[in-house]
């Protein structure tokens, strides 16, 4: 069954901050949904399974709590909202993974996107599991499995229908900047008849990424024109007021919703927040709902 839900992305605390900080992340949480008046809208929390990638990673990686123990400690304080997390699975061996996902599995996440290696590395390299493997491997442990879906990336029609062959059930998109989405399932529609779930994902942009850069690292693909334009956006709406940022990003996201809803997928939203959840953020994800919701 499809989740048509709203999630939130939070990124685990650094193990220094302790168990009391990554609570305090779900009253945050909970504090700004009401004060967005979206309160009790959220039905799961995205956790993503990090691991260090390239040295230039525009803010440094420090030892992360385990997605599993960041999700012990915040569930409690999270009444009706469930879980989905992303593994990494090209760096365990098939009874490692099994174990992995079995432990996850009994920590109540509902979903489970699996990632291949960093961008640094070759598909293939890592001595583990392709997540493509992964797919078919663990269908009858993970009811929910999904992979990441870039629409400006080179051959992603192939791979995406490939992966969908393995036995995706969702794709969750990569930060959409742009409406390239459209394109790329209206032609997916054309060529197959596969209609997989999609998470579609929009990040806010604080005038913070004017000066680190961490969303434009997260979508470079060098070389991609269509992905340079995507950069272009960001670093327009990092220099822009709030008011005209919240109204290019509304329109963004008007465009693809628009573009997509007749399609005939099921559409949930992810929510990101890169530098940390804020008012701004919710405020503008609060707008985004008052246009279209998956829950409607």
């Amino acid at each position: 069954m499809p989740l048509h839900t709203i999630a939130l992305e939070l990124v685990p605390p650094n193990i220094d901050r302790g168990v009391e900080h990554a609570r305090e992340e779900a009253h945050k949480l909970l504090k700004l949904s009401t004060e967005a008046d979206i309160a009790g809208r959220i039905g799961h929390v995205m956790i993503p399974g990090m691991i260090p990638e390239d040295d230039d990673r525009p803010i440094e990686m420090k030892p992360k709590l385990d997605v599993g123990d960041f999700w012990s400690i915040i569930h409690p304080e999270l009444p009706g909202v469930q879980g989905l997390c992303t593994q990494v699975t090209s760096f365990l061996n098939e009874s490692a993974l099994r174990s992995r996902l079995t432990g996850l599995g009994e920590a109540g996440f509902d979903g489970i996107v699996f990632v291949g290696v960093p961008r640094s590395m070759k598909d293939g390299e890592g001595g583990g599991i392709a997540p493509t493997d992964a797919l078919s491997k663990f269908d009858g442990l993970v009811e929910n499995r999904g992979v990441i879906l870039v629409p400006t990336r080179d051959g992603e029609q192939g791979r995406f229908e490939f992966k969908c062959d393995q036995g995706a059930t969702f794709g969750m998109t990569q930060l959409l900047y742009s409406d390239a989405i459209v394109g790329f399932l209206s032609q997916f529609s054309r060529s197959s008849d596969r209609r997989p779930e999609i998470l579609l994902s929009f990040g806010f942009v604080p005038r913070l990424e004017s000066r680190v850069g961490l969303i434009d690292w997260l979508i470079q693909d060098p070389g991609n024109k269509a992905v340079a334009a995507e950069q272009e956006f960001v670093r327009a709406l990092a220099a822009s007021e709030p008011d005209i940022k919240g109204r290019r990003l509304l329109d963004l996201y008007k465009r693809v919703v628009d573009g997509v809803a007749e399609l005939g997928y099921p559409l949930s939203l992810h929510f990101e927040a890169p530098y940390g959840v804020s008012k701004p953020a919710f405020d503008t994800f609060a707008a985004m709902l008052d246009y279209w919701s998956p829950q409607a």
